[in-house]
């Protein structure tokens, strides 16, 4: 019995492996657009995240977005100038709370799937490119989604660290009103503000 579950491991883990070798030899726009549609047809098959369930949406974005994100490069990004005077604890309280900030949001999006499709955009890049933005188009019932994104290339793989919805970098967003909270209460201050804005969203599961 324990010998079958060891082999168990063993063969759970090379498929790791082998997964990460994958998705790290993948070309960007091929990783965004698989990313892509197995989140979509996830959300579409789940009906609790339809419903806005944000513990299953925080699942599904832990197990198939988040190990392509530079979430730390993300975080900093949107904090700007202000991330070098935080301390450690204050960047990981910054982290947790932007990265709940983003599931909610998140989840409220992916409660209007239904028949949406991810069409890629011709990508302008060279072999030696260290940074990309893959461009792509969200298509259902309607006028097509504009949803763009920033990469740069780890020993790992590629990794996410901005997306652009219609025409707004999300970093860029966020930066501008960090640096107002920033201003008025510091580092804490913006950590208080997310803390409060979690706990007060609603329209989901917590």
């Amino acid at each position: 019995m324990l010998s079958r579950q060891i082999v168990r491991w063993i063969s759970a883990a090379t498929l790791l492996v082998a997964s990460a070798a994958a998705f790290a030899q993948q070309a960007p726009d091929q990783l965004v657009k698989q990313v892509s549609s197995e989140v979509l047809d996830a959300a579409k098959a789940d009906k609790s995240i339809q419903a806005g369930d944000v513990q299953k949406v925080s699942a599904l974005v832990e197990a198939k977005v988040m190990p392509h994100v530079n979430f730390q490069r993300m975080t900093a990004s949107a904090v700007g100038r202000y991330w070098r005077q935080a301390t450690p604890e204050q960047q990981k309280k910054l982290q947790d709370e932007f990265k709940t900030l983003l599931v909610r949001t998140y989840s409220g999006a992916l409660a209007q799937v239904r028949d949406q499709t991810v069409q890629l955009k011709p990508m302008r890049s060279a072999p030696a490119d260290t940074e990309v933005i893959v461009r792509t188009e969200i298509r259902g019932k309607g006028d097509p989604i504009q949803l763009d994104y920033r990469l740069e290339k780890a020993a790992d793989g590629w990794k996410i660290y901005d997306v652009n919805v219609l025409g707004v970098w999300l970093v860029e967003n966020y930066r501008n009103s960090f640096a107002q909270e920033i201003g008025a209460g510091g580092i804490d201050g913006l950590i208080a503000k997310l803390i409060e804005r979690n706990k007060s969203a609603g329209g989901g599961k917590s």
